[in-house]
């Protein structure tokens, strides 16, 4: 295969779901995360920590930046690739996270991740035409594995959390995320940002919402929320068994007292 071809567009059906070339990088995030886990208080002293981050920061920006440049190489109308995906974003919210500790940052990262990103893991449509001889396969999976790596090093490592305000802040930028993109759909004949306004060629999980954009939109709302809650609900739930902790042994406390 020459120079030119690895960056070129592939044949439709060349990725297939749930096979190794998809399975296969997740398990490498997964291990990479795993490692973190268990090393997060050697990383958090590490001398070089600094630079571990500033690494994947840059590699993340790299890889979203060559979505771009790969496009504008074979040809394609910039109209059709304007820098409004969920991914795309927390690709980079997630950069500037791991070089500012922002927890606004986190906040976004951690809901568009486990709420939207995911979403292009478990169903990959837009690399169905480029499997591991083309240079959007490693594109796709360095980028949205990244934002996964990104977001639980900083769980990890830097003790960063979600809290409801977190909920709430997240979607309601996702929200007028949303709403800006449907009205530049709307403008663009052909446009499906964030998938409002169609179905994604190569089959997807939002393949079953319905064709109706106002009908879409709401089902969508609906179902982000869904899974935000889904992604708050560890949190959710371990304060209150901590809240009801706390409150026994307030409980027990004051007994004694009244005992003596």
């Amino acid at each position: 295969m020459s120079f030119g071809e690895f960056f070129n567009v592939g044949v439709e059906g060349e990725f297939a779901y749930f096979t190794l070339a998809h399975f296969l990088p997740i398990l490498i995030a997964i291990s990479i995360i795993v490692i973190v886990y268990k090393k997060q208080d050697f990383l958090r002293s590490f001398k070089f920590e600094p630079n571990l981050r500033l690494i994947l920061a840059f590699t993340l920006i790299v890889a979203e930046m060559s979505y771009f440049w790969q496009k504008m190489y074979i040809g394609s109308d910039i109209k059709d690739h304007l820098p409004l995906t969920i991914c795309g974003w927390t690709a980079i919210f997630t950069a500037l996270l791991l070089l500012s500790h922002n927890k606004f940052l986190f906040d976004v990262v951690y809901f568009w991740a486990l709420a939207g990103s995911l979403n292009a893991l478990i169903t990959p449509a837009v690399i169905v035409d480029s499997g591991p001889m083309h240079f959007r396969y490693y594109q796709f999976w360095v980028m949205h594995l990244g934002i996964f790596i990104g977001l639980f090093y900083m769980i990890f490592v830097y003790k960063m959390r979600p809290t409801f305000v977190s909920f709430v802040k997240s979607y309601v930028l996702l929200a007028i995320f949303g709403v800006f993109c449907i009205y530049v759909n709307r403008l663009i004949p052909g446009a499906n940002y964030l998938f409002l306004a169609s179905t994604e060629a190569g089959g997807s999980a939002l393949n079953f919402l319905p064709s109706n954009i106002v009908q879409r939109a709401l089902v969508m709302g609906v179902l982000m929320l869904l899974l935000y809650f889904t992604a708050y609900l560890p949190y959710f739930i371990r304060d209150r068994r901590l809240k009801n902790k706390d409150l026994n042994v307030l409980n027990v406390e004051q007994q004694e007292v009244l005992v003596s």
